[in-house]
């Protein structure tokens, strides 16, 4: 391979080439060792008419070299002729170079694909450039983007202000196109990371959520839209919870659970619940033991609380209405309620960000369930003191 001195002034770029998009201080940090070392890598051309020569790589040199007036530019020249195989050259020679833009690979397979002169396959430049199917998949996703957020696109994964990496774009490439652009804008207004660019993708793929709403939290945000998803998926949680049906719990039948050394624990009914006239008050009953209880058991127990000021009826006069509802509960809340236990700062989860905040804001909620659920009790005690005192 011989490499040959030509006049700079015979070789001409090739306009129709991938890459485009030079930066200006890395251009003039290579004028500054080509001006220093000399060019050490050659560019490559092929012959042309008139005695010219045009590019086949190495535009971003031959710039660097016309920009410090050198008489002559040391280069390879190629006998390539097929258009297809120059243009498939250009790629894998870009690939390797720094500064290849996603958005320049990505328009640079869609010109293979769909140029008639070219009418190639992601199979077959998949197998010429060695680079998986999928990884030029996500490149072609990169054109579903607006010309105004192509242009944020670069190369690497660091998160710039005003800039925008694939990663940040991939979890918007499906969204409709009224919510796709806008969004990207704003994600590299606010610099936001990968993570939270999910989350807030997963808001506008909520089908859930109507469109003009989705309209209007266009207008907010990379950090409201953040809060807007936990506030969201908090409230969907919640919404999941209460919407657990209050079915009766499992009870063992009483021959299993004197088997097996267990004890069942009777639903309060008229056979089994003492009449008031033996014994004045309930406290006076030896306490039950509890049972041991399932998650599942857990969680209908809190939720069947959580129903019990808007469900149970109001007592008149002061006085308990009638019915098991109440002792049910009670009996439900003995077996499933686990004891208290000490928990140390070691046993905090790993969180941090928006995780963190959530954790806290449910631990919020549960404070604030607990100390509604501990006035209704104490309401039920009080009622009980009274009907003792007046029979």
């Amino acid at each position: 391979m011989d490499i040959i001195p030509i006049p700079a002034h015979l070789i001409d770029e090739d306009k129709e080439q991938p890459r485009y998009q030079f930066d200006d201080e890395a251009l003039q940090e290579l004028m500054n060792s080509i001006g220093e070392l000399g060019l050490l890598s050659p560019i490559k051309v092929r012959r042309t008419e008139g005695g010219r020569y045009k590019i086949i790589y190495g535009n971003r040199r031959y710039k660097a070299c016309t920009a410090l007036n050198l008489p002559t530019i040391p280069c390879i020249v190629s006998e390539a002729t097929d258009e297809m195989e120059i243009y498939l050259e250009q790629i894998a020679e870009n690939l390797t170079r720094q500064g290849f833009s996603p958005i320049e690979e990505a328009e640079a397979f869609n010109k293979l694909l769909t140029d008639p002169k070219f009418s190639s396959s992601i199979k077959y430049l998949s197998s010429k450039l060695g680079k998986p199917e999928n990884y030029i998949k996500n490149k072609l996703d990169l054109l579903k983007f607006s010309p105004s957020v192509r242009q944020l696109i670069s190369a690497g994964t660091e998160i710039k202000k005003g800039r925008l990496t694939e990663d940040q774009l991939m979890p918007l490439k499906d969204l409709p196109m009224e919510y796709r652009d806008s969004l990207a804008l704003i994600m590299a207004e606010d610099e936001m990371a990968v993570t939270d660019v999910k989350r807030i993708a997963r808001l506008f793929k909520d089908k859930e959520i109507s469109d003009a709403t989705k309209g209007k939290l266009l207008f907010k945000t990379g950090y409201q839209l953040l809060e807007t998803w936990s506030t969201y998926e908090h409230n969907r949680k919640e919404r999941a919870k209460n919407a657990v049906p209050k079915e009766e719990p499992y009870i063992a039948p009483e021959s299993t659970a004197a088997g097996s050394g267990g004890s069942a624990i009777e639903p309060a009914t008229a056979a089994n619940v003492p009449d008031e006239s033996d014994s004045p008050t309930r406290s006076a009953e030896p306490p039950k033991p509890r049972a041991k209880a399932s998650p599942e058991a857990i969680q209908l127990a809190l939720s069947g609380l959580a129903g019990l000021a808007e469900s149970t009826p109001e007592p008149e006069d002061e006085e308990l209405s009638s019915g098991s509802y109440v002792e049910d509960m009670l009996n439900l809340l003995l077996a499933t309620l686990p004891a208290p236990s000490h928990l140390s700062p070691s046993d905090l989860p790993e969180l941090e960000g928006v995780e963190l905040q959530q954790f806290a804001r449910d631990v919020d909620t549960l404070i604030a369930d607990l100390e509604k659920h501990l006035a209704e009790w104490r309401s039920v005690k009080d009622n009980l003191t009274v009907r003792s005192t007046r029979a």
